[in-house]
């Protein structure tokens, strides 16, 4: 199920995330790991589906967790928990600044400046405000560069003590990562966001609220730099202008980043970048295991890629719905999500995996071994703007974990094979809406995907297997899936299909 950009979302409260607010998610299937680890593993998956054939605008991968009675998740029925790979709900700067901040009865909204018509003057001070507050940001970004906290607290309105305390934890924040480069740029604003109650209450000779983006790129991580839009309120006061918020009128879809939700740690492994709003969560662990996900995705996937993830660890589910940009208690049954952390979808997008904590940590390392390469794999294969079509994509993805984290048939496609057993052999490979949450093929079809990609595996091996997947992925072509049967493996999509009926039927013993 798509998490609809489209839909109201209620402000944040300042209280819970003094900074801070706002991909997807779905059903099960089980899976098990092997004997000795006596755990039922589900992985199911789930992509929205764009305009044109096998073209998706955005791409959710779904991991369902339910314990056997194992080590990995400490004897703890979990349910249903998911992990997935989304993409940035933004339709571009300007579409968040001529967004709602809130619905009311006048259906008001902000506006960029040229989206209505102004006179003379009002442009004037449209461009007066703009400097102003672009003077303030570019002097905090250049505090930020050159480490200098006190130039950056001189920024933050003297009179805003709870912004102060969330300003110094910002600064702190961002001395601990490994910033590349960081930016702050005036985007628009609407002088009549501000209700007259707030404006009384920050006083001084003028206030009103901007739209800011804000792009930051991690060192060693990422090839482009990560943006976001943040509402920023400006006040004047004394013939000095200042920040007074960073958390006022979100719109619905607009994400905040970790670094502004609270105190963060970082860790660093070889191959990882940890970065978690947890204090009592091990990050040096979760860097391990995401180390051994990037080494085994790459002997699969080979090396052509950055070889390199970035985890986020929210403290609790609101803070993983907060960095998605996602309704309150969406996330409730899901484990881990990746997400490109771009305006648009975008290949070179920097990519982050974001941890439901309570599930995700509920998972145990080896639960979290095989979330982690599965979500890897997109990472590596930049599923999150990718065309191949959805069977392929997920099976491919659970291919690669399994891979990692050997799984029993019979265990692993449950669902699959009670349906051969009954005469319900799937007639085609599984179709985008079979991955919908709502789907009651959701289990067959996670298992029907994964079993078709070890197929391909199995016949012309796994080297023939991922040059089928870039040979999709890479396509320009709306007959890209066709062309790759054909090429790559030399058949047909309907005689790989009527192969793949066969091998189901014999992995089902009918």
């Amino acid at each position: 199920m798509v998490d609809e950009r489209g839909s109201t979302m209620p402000p944040a409260d300042p209280s819970e995330h003094p900074g801070g607010d706002l991909s997807r998610h779905d059903d099960f299937a089980e899976h098990r790991v092997s004997p000795s680890e006596q755990t039922t593993i589900q992985i199911p998956a789930q992509h929205a589906v764009g305009d044109g054939p096998g073209r998706p605008t955005a791409i959710q991968t779904v991991s369902t967790w339910t314990s056997a009675h194992g080590p990995i998740v400490k004897k703890v029925a979990l349910g249903v928990a998911v992990c997935l790979v989304g993409v940035a709900g933004f339709a571009g700067l300007r579409k968040i600044a001529d967004a709602p901040a809130d619905p009311d009865a006048h259906g008001r909204s902000a506006q960029t400046p040229g989206t209505e018509k102004s006179t003379p003057d009002e442009a004037a001070e449209g461009v007066r405000r703009a400097a102003a507050g672009q003077a303030v940001l570019q002097k905090m970004a250049d505090s930020i560069d050159e480490k200098r906290k006190s130039a950056f607290l001189g920024t933050i309105d003297p009179l805003a003590k709870s912004f102060d305390a969330q300003a110094r934890t910002i600064y702190s924040n961002l001395g601990k990562l490994p910033l590349a480069t960081f930016q702050l740029r005036y985007v628009s604003d609407d002088i009549g966001a501000l209700p007259p109650d707030r404006q009384r209450e920050l006083g001084g000779t003028e206030s009103w609220l901007a739209q800011v983006e804000v792009s930051w790129q991690l060192s060693g991580f990422d090839t482009k730099p990560a943006r976001e839009t943040l509402p920023v309120t400006f006040v004047t006061r004394d013939g000095t202008t200042y920040a007074a918020s960073f958390s006022e009128r979100f719109v619905a879809g607009q994400r905040r980043p970790i670094w502004a939700l609270g105190g963060i740690e970082v860790a660093k492994g070889e191959r990882s970048l940890v970065i978690s709003l947890d204090s009592q969560a091990d990050a040096d662990d979760y860097a391990d295991v995401t180390d051994r996900a990037v080494t085994s995705v790459t002997k699969v996937w080979g090396k052509n890629w950055k070889q390199k993830a970035v985890i986020y660890l929210p403290a609790k589910q609101s803070d993983m719905e907060y960095v998605l940009g996602a309704q309150p208690g969406t996330y409730t049954q899901i484990a881990a999500v990746t997400m490109a952390e771009l305006d648009t979808p975008a290949t070179g997008a920097p990519t982050r995996i974001v941890a439901n904590p309570k599930l995700f940590d509920e998972l145990g390392r080896q639960g979290r071994r095989i979330v982690l390469t599965h979500e890897t794999t997109h990472v590596a294969s930049t599923a999150t703007a990718s065309p191949v079509p959805l069977w392929l994509a997920e099976g491919f993805a659970d291919y690669v974990a399994f891979t990692a984290v050997s799984v029993q048939d019979e265990s692993a496609a449950k669902e699959l094979f009670k349906a051969v057993r009954a005469g319900k052999t799937p007639k085609t490979l599984p179709t985008p809406e079979a991955f919908a949450a709502s789907s009651a093929e959701l289990p067959q079809a996670y298992e029907s995907a994964w079993l078709a990609c070890r197929l391909i595996s199995e016949r012309e091996g796994q080297g023939k297997l991922v040059e089928f997947y870039r040979a999709v992925h890479t396509s320009k072509s709306r007959t890209g899936l066709a062309d790759a049967f054909k090429t790559v493996l030399g058949t047909t999509e309907q005689e790989f299909t009527a192969d793949w009926q066969k091998y189901l039927k014999r992995l089902a013993g009918v």
